[in-house]
């Protein structure tokens, strides 16, 4: 029996990183998962169909009809939706100073935006059920700011307060809303970083390296699971102890 059986899960950006990885965890745990993302891979969907029910949509999760119409599938087809991640984001790095209202623009919606939508969408499906777990991608830079990050800081930080927001209203409905707050993570976006900037966060990461995608999934499946059926509003640090 794997953790999630019977579970119906909506992944939003889950065609790489750590969203692709969350679906392939959930997948060996019995859930079905249904995943979105701007362009989908060719032969994705036939590579994960082999661990489980699947299904993925290319799907701006920015734009709140398109949103909706995911949800509206998923309980057309499965009857109910039981766990959201909402992970879809982008990264568009800059100063202060330099940052255009594009570059700003672009990193809410994408960010924020998008987990609004699909929290909208979803909540009344898990309060008619009295159930659910919806879990919000932050990260650490939503925690505690990121020079040259003030976009993706504000979009991440912006996903606590609608996460302990929506624990606060859905609550008594018997919906739950947690947030994971990652911190270095083996990307590209931290291959990109220069070997001096490397060192430096390695030498301030307790544990002296980067976390995995796959350790992120391990969060995100202790929230979508019944172990965690008493947490809620909380934010769950998978940093290495950098934020201690």
């Amino acid at each position: 029996m794997g953790l999630l059986d019977g579970k119906i899960v909506i992944v939003t950006g889950g065609s790489k990183g750590i969203g692709e990885a969350i679906v392939r965890r959930f997948l060996r745990e019995g859930a079905s998962v249904v995943f979105t993302c701007r362009h989908m891979p060719e032969g994705l969907v036939e590579e994960l169909g082999s661990l489980g029910t699947v299904r993925g949509y290319e799907s701006d999760a920015s734009c709140f009809d398109a949103a909706h119409d995911v949800v509206s599938k998923t309980v057309s087809e499965f009857g109910r939706i039981d766990v959201l991640v909402n992970n879809a984001g982008i990264v568009d790095d800059g100063l202060l100073l330099r940052m255009s209202e594009d570059s700003w623009d672009s990193v809410i919606n994408n960010n924020l935006k998008s987990a609004f939508n699909f929290s909208h969408a979803v909540a009344p499906f898990m309060m008619r059920q009295r159930s659910g777990s919806m879990i919000f991608m932050s990260s650490c830079a939503g925690v505690h700011g990121n020079a040259g990050q003030v976009n993706y800081g504000a979009s991440k930080a912006g996903m606590l307060g609608l996460a302990k927001s929506i624990c606060k209203e859905l609550g008594p409905r018997g919906v739950r809303a947690n947030c994971i707050s990652p911190g270095m993570i083996e990307s590209e976006m931290v291959d990109r970083l220069n070997d001096r900037v490397k060192e430096f966060w390695l030498n301030n990461i307790p544990m002296h390296r980067w976390g995995t995608k796959e350790e992120v999934a391990g969060v995100a499946l202790f929230l979508a699971s019944d172990l965690s059926s008493y947490v809620n509003g909380e934010v769950i640090s998978c940093c290495g102890g950098v934020s201690s």
